[in-house]
């Protein structure tokens, strides 16, 4: 009976041994397991990461005009959304994690610091400084008592308590230093368990907050589904500058969703980092359950209390990782939905794509076939210009005419296939032509007076005019200004200055600066050839002598005088007198005159005066008759001036 006695005695005091040792090495090893399945910064991370997905597929990419683009983008959110919610109910489970593990770790060292030392926990640290405060409470009222005992000590015991005193400060002193150095420990580890107590639970309610639609009721979200998917699609574009647009819409989009792409990817592989562990845990779990069943029931009560003790802790830490690893496995699979999603929708934008590059193929060839046949209509108007127009002006002003029309078209055209909103350009057309009217009336004027002078009596390259007191030659006319070379010298002759005046069209509108030109088809003008007369001289004489002087030289010209003419009397459909030697006597103020008027050709105009001349003075040497009934020298001068 001692002997079964004392032989249970030991197998109870094995057993309270044993099993509190087997309990503390199971939880020590699921403090363990669960602090190593949990990531806090990538599980952070991973946070992080997916909330800037979402965002990105609910604004990233917008929609190009496509109705399935609404579908694939509702799609998109709707995925998006149920997968951050996924992510933070695997994140707070992970959290339930982290915590049980640091409630269980900070337990387990509370238990077994009697035989480890223990670690420095907020309670062991109270604990040290109240035994500190204890002491430095028993060395101060020692100190006190040893100070007492020193002011009444005789000589011989002052020694000894002088030694005494000295020690006990001493010890005074070095408690004071531990309790500072205690307090400053406790307030620092009472602060860092304040901070640590929101920890990653903590830091998960904060990002949580930062998507509040996520959270919404479902039902909600399904009733608004409907509402976004009736918004009608922009109008597809018509023009080569709106599908040019659109070509870049869809193309940036399908940019947008090549890097939605590698974001999911990205996204992917942190979910699938954070679950790893987590599935390593539950195979660990698993296989710690079923090594348990394996063995046989211990016979022990306490034993077999211990094996269900630890069948409940793993059944515990399989439900607690499972609640962890689900989720994620639920979010790789929505990830792995919203990135076949995204790929189907970035091979419809694609198809359209590739459709809006052929429209704008085909547009292109539109125009550019058209312009050929512009450019060939223009080329066939200018052969048949030159081929049946034969007078210059009026070739001149086919040609412009053709520059005109083909400009007008070509216009047409370029506007037809390149604008696809005809309303707004009609708006800005007409604030463009009224502020063209304001700001450009002179240029206007120009133009429209450019018009009268290609008219019937207007000027030509070649013509001689007079405006604004400027004599010269016409050199060019355009269609906001004409150019002279400029004309100086005397009354008959004339010669080239080297400069170019130049005149806006507008000038015929000025009533205060007339422009005088030749009749078109005439390039004569009229001289007079003046003799100053002697008084009472026999003025028929000299002029019997000297009209047959100046009717020679005009004989050699009068043919091209005549021909002239008569393009004049065509031209105006008129009869005129023909132009023709004209001499006749007047009374100037110096006395009696002998005037003889004669054409002259512009171009020719000083040859001729010079034959003139030599002429008259051939008569005047020849004649002292003549010679003594003219006063002063000859005079040759211009009738009209030109």
């Amino acid at each position: 009976m001692k002997y079964i006695k004392a032989s249970r005695r030991r197998t109870g005091i094995a057993a309270a041994v044993v099993v509190p040792i087997v309990l503390g090495t199971i939880f020590s090893s699921q403090i363990t397991v669960l602090a190593q399945a949990v990531n806090r910064d990538l599980t952070v991370s991973h946070l992080n990461a997916i909330i800037n997905w979402y965002r990105d597929c609910s604004t990233k990419v917008q929609s190009v005009g496509l109705p399935s683009d609404l579908v694939y983008q509702q799609t998109s959110q709707n995925m998006a959304q149920e997968a951050v919610r996924l992510a933070f109910q695997s994140a707070k489970a992970s959290a339930q994690l982290v915590d049980a593990a640091d409630k269980g770790a900070a337990t387990g060292s509370v238990s077994a610091g009697n035989s480890s030392g223990g670690s420095a926990t907020q309670s062991n640290f109270a604990e040290m400084l109240a035994k500190v405060n204890a002491r430095i409470q028993t060395d101060q009222t020692q100190l006190d008592a040893v100070i007492k005992q020193l002011a009444s000590a005789p000589s011989s015991k002052r020694q000894a308590l002088q030694s005494q005193r000295d020690a006990t400060q001493a010890e005074l002193d070095l408690d004071k230093a531990t309790q500072d150095a205690l307090q400053k420990m406790s307030a620092f580890v009472t602060s860092t368990s304040d901070s640590a107590a929101g920890g990653l639970a903590g830091t998960i309610s904060e990002l949580e907050r930062t998507v509040p639609e996520v959270n919404q009721d479902t039902n909600n979200q399904k009733s608004a589904a409907p509402r976004a998917a009736a918004v009608p699609a922009p109008a597809k574009a018509s023009g080569l500058i709106g599908r040019a647009e659109l070509l870049y819409d869809e193309v940036r989009s399908i940019r947008d969703i090549d890097g939605l792409l590698k974001e999911t990817d990205a996204v992917r592989a942190t979910a699938t980092s954070l679950r790893q562990p987590l599935r390593d845990a539950i195979s660990s779990t698993l296989a710690d359950g079923r090594k348990l069943a394996d063995e046989p029931l211990p016979a022990d009560r306490t034993q077999a209390a211990a094996v269900d003790d630890n069948i409940r802790v793993l059944t515990d830490r399989f439900k607690k990782i499972a609640n962890a690893m689900l989720p994620l496995s639920q979010e790789l699979l929505i990830l792995d939905q919203s990135k076949a999603n995204l790929n189907n929708w970035r091979q419809s934008i694609i198809s359209e794509a590739k459709s809006t590059f052929r429209g704008i193929v085909a547009s292109l060839l539109t125009i550019l076939l058209a312009l050929g046949l512009l450019w060939g209509l223009s080329e066939v108007w200018r052969r048949w210009t030159f081929r049946f127009v034969h007078d210059l002006r009026r070739r001149r002003q086919f040609l412009l005419l053709r520059r005109v029309v083909v400009g007008f078209l070509i216009g047409v055209v370029l506007i037809l296939g390149v604008v696809s909103d005809f309303t707004s350009i009609a708006t800005f057309a007409g604030f463009a032509t009224a502020g063209i009217v304001v700001g450009l009336q002179a240029v206007l004027l120009s133009v429209a007076a450019y018009f009268f002078v290609i008219g019937r009596y207007g000027i030509r390259v070649g013509d001689r005019v007079s405006v604004a007191g400027v004599t010269g030659d016409v050199i060019d006319v355009g269609l906001v200004r004409f150019y002279l070379m400029e004309l100086a010298g005397t009354d008959i002759n004339l010669a080239p200055t080297g400069r170019i005046v130049v005149f806006s069209n507008s000038v015929l509108f000025q009533a205060t600066t007339p422009l005088f030109k030749q009749i078109p088809g005439t390039d004569y003008t009229w001289h007079e050839l003046v003799l100053q007369l002697v008084s009472g001289a026999d003025y028929k004489s000299v002029n019997d002598k000297i009209e047959p002087a100046v009717k020679a030289v005009y004989e050699r010209y009068r043919e091209e005088f005549e021909r002239q003419h008569r393009v004049i009397e065509a031209r105006l459909e008129l009869q005129l007198p023909t132009p023709t030697l004209q001499t006749k006597l007047q009374l100037a103020d110096a006395g009696l005159e002998l005037l003889v008027r004669y054409p002259a050709e512009l171009r020719k105009a000083g040859e001729m005066d010079e034959e003139v001349t030599r002429g008259v003075l051939d008569v005047l040497a020849r004649d002292a008759n003549v010679k003594n009934a003219v006063t002063g020298s000859p005079k040759i001068r211009a009738a009209v001036r030109v």
